[in-house]
């Protein structure tokens, strides 16, 4: 089956096309990152704006891609949360219109899950997930951590309980003066620094396998006004200006290590913690900061004596994308029943729909 995929849930407007899940004919991406670059973050009245210009115009080129037309297209998913609302109702209102006009059946999707199934867009299957699955989304809205025992069979075991850890990045990197967005620019950076220049804490959850990031990101703000001379009322946009080079590649390595660590130690406390009959056969990380080198390192070293698969997400397909929401609807195809197109809803704040 042939599903288009529409996602709009931020900055990103985006219309893919996947093949039986895992076969990728067209993956159309607008960004906004130039647009909200000034600003130090996505501004969502600006983004809902800029997605109205582009939407039709992306979904049309992907059809293009493709070299398919609409009677070829079995049916269409779209991300209709959590996000942005302005974001989300573009895209959705979008879906179900085309839904109607063509006469698809339409399936809303969840965006995080979007991320898990961006990995099964491969042409070698012996490079697709196994389950069951433990799967780490890590972004700059999201971290999270499922576990599936089957397609739409998910549980969510973990999550942030404040900033998310690409938040958390986009805060730093503005703190010190790099560039919007934070997780490109900090890895920049801390390729010249110390990562033991701060010593950062470790933040302290409720959750087992939860995670906080506002903890040392703070400590970033406290240490560094210390560093200039300054105390806790010194104005924290007036910082950057008063740092070294050499100290904004120092803090930016110290900042990343500490974010890393986090990351790997609670996602092997989580899979340490899975009995025999539950261990996963595959570990996937998904979403923006799955990008990260650093990351990808320690997770490898972290898992290289365990009996388990490391799924990374393509590097173009770990930031928002068309094609995993198709690549997910194409298992809502086959697994779950559409929705009227008339009913389907948006919600910013959606929590995960397919639990065990």
């Amino acid at each position: 089956m042939k599903i288009l995929g529409i996602e709009t849930s931020c900055d990103e407007t985006s219309a893919g096309i996947v093949e039986d899940g895992n076969k990728l004919l067209a993956n159309i991406v607008r960004t906004q990152i130039d647009i909200h670059k000034e600003y130090g973050g996505v501004v969502p009245e600006i983004a809902a704006r800029n997605h109205i210009d582009v939407i039709m115009p992306v979904v049309n080129q992907s059809l293009v891609k493709a070299k398919l037309n609409w009677g070829e297209i079995d049916a269409i998913a779209v991300t209709n949360g959590p996000g942005l609302m302005g974001s989300l109702l573009i895209g959705t209102l979008t879906a179900r219109m085309l839904a109607i006009i063509h006469k698809k059946p339409l399936y809303p999707v969840h965006h995080i899950l979007g991320h898990i199934y961006a990995n099964w867009i491969t042409d070698k299957s012996e490079d697709r997930p196994e389950f069951p699955i433990l799967a780490l989304i890590v972004s700059g809205k999201h971290t999270h951590l499922f576990y599936l025992e089957s397609h739409l069979k998910v549980k969510l075991i973990g999550e942030t309980t404040d900033d998310a850890v690409g938040e958390a990045y986009d805060k730093v990197a503005k703190l010190i003066g790099l560039e919007y967005p934070g997780g490109p620019s900090i890895q920049k950076a801390a390729q010249g620094g110390d990562s033991k220049f701060f010593d950062l804490p470790t933040p302290k959850v409720q959750g087992k396998y939860d995670f906080s990031f506002s903890g040392p990101k703070t400590a970033v703000l406290r240490r560094t006004q210390e560093l200039i001379g300054e105390d806790f009322r010194f104005p924290s946009w007036k910082v950057a200006e008063r740092l070294t080079k050499k100290q904004v590649q120092d803090i930016a390595a110290s900042f990343q290590a500490k974010a890393v660590q986090i990351l790997v130690e609670t996602t092997k406390r989580a899979y340490n913690d899975l009995g025999t009959k539950l261990k996963p056969k595959s570990l996937i990380i998904g979403g923006g900061v799955a990008c990260n080198q650093l990351l990808r390192t320690e997770l490898t070293k972290a898992f290289q004596n365990e009996p388990v698969k490391l799924n990374y997400s393509p590097i173009e397909l770990c930031t928002d994308n068309g094609a995993m929401i198709a690549a997910l609807g194409c298992f809502m195809y086959q697994y779950s029943t559409p929705e009227d197109p008339r009913e389907v809803k948006t919600n910013p704040n959606l929590k995960i729909a397919y639990q065990d």
